[in-house]
């Protein structure tokens, strides 16, 4: 079974930073229609920072590294965002401990972790229309992939986390938000996209589209 080296691991929250941080503004627009307008600043913010300090981060291990992306976010992103994704990353930062390279067994764990302590942070579950909603068809995605008798990564299982992940935004446009910001619009946010749910599909497809053209070792 092959598994995912650290320096794979690197790449991919540099390139979740790097998007993160060009799609700021409309991130923030998607917002703008019912919530503060201030999501993608937000997130632009943390990530900022994650890229500022990227040299000194902590690469004893792949839980060391993501624990530290997590204290950054939750230390430098204020409202609902900070606590939210900083979590997450915390989370999944704790499954990976002492881990030098991950298995889609491991991401699988990982993930479900993190949407664990997301509900408990924020009080969120399936359905509110919240940034749940498009990591628990991935999560459930990846521990589907980890039964099969070689279940390697590769691009086949990105490509669909990215699809997967696109497709809860369109879905969930009319629903009614029950947590987050948006929910204190009401029946105003039905019809809206989520902007924490089109930002997972959009962090996805640039993961996928970034390792689909990495040269082959």
């Amino acid at each position: 079974m092959k598994t995912i080296p650290f320096s794979d691991v690197e790449c991919a929250l540099q390139v979740v930073a790097e998007t993160a941080i060009a799609n700021e503004a409309y991130f923030s627009e998607l917002d703008g229609q019912c919530g503060d307008g201030d999501f993608g600043a937000s997130l632009a913010t943390g990530f900022r920072v994650v890229l500022k300090e990227w040299p000194a981060l902590d690469r004893s291990s792949v839980g060391a590294f993501l624990s530290k992306v997590g204290v950054i976010i939750t230390s430098n992103v204020g409202g609902c965002s900070g606590p939210i994704w900083g979590t997450g990353f915390i989370r999944a930062a704790g499954v990976s401990r002492d881990k030098q390279e991950l298995s889609v067994p491991d991401l699988a764990a990982m993930l479900r972790c993190a949407i664990e302590g997301i509900m408990a942070r924020g009080g969120a579950k399936l359905g509110d229309k919240t940034i749940l909603d498009a990591l628990e068809p991935v999560a459930r995605l990846l521990e589907e992939w980890s039964t099969r008798p070689d279940p390697s990564p590769g691009n086949e299982l990105l490509q669909k986390a990215a699809e997967t992940a696109g497709a809860v935004a369109e879905k969930s446009r009319p629903w009614t938000a029950r947590r987050g910001r948006q929910s204190f619009t009401g029946e105003r946010s039905g019809g809206t996209l989520d902007p924490g749910i089109v930002a997972v599909g959009v962090l996805l497809k640039a993961l996928s589209e970034t390792f689909a053209t990495a040269p082959k070792n």
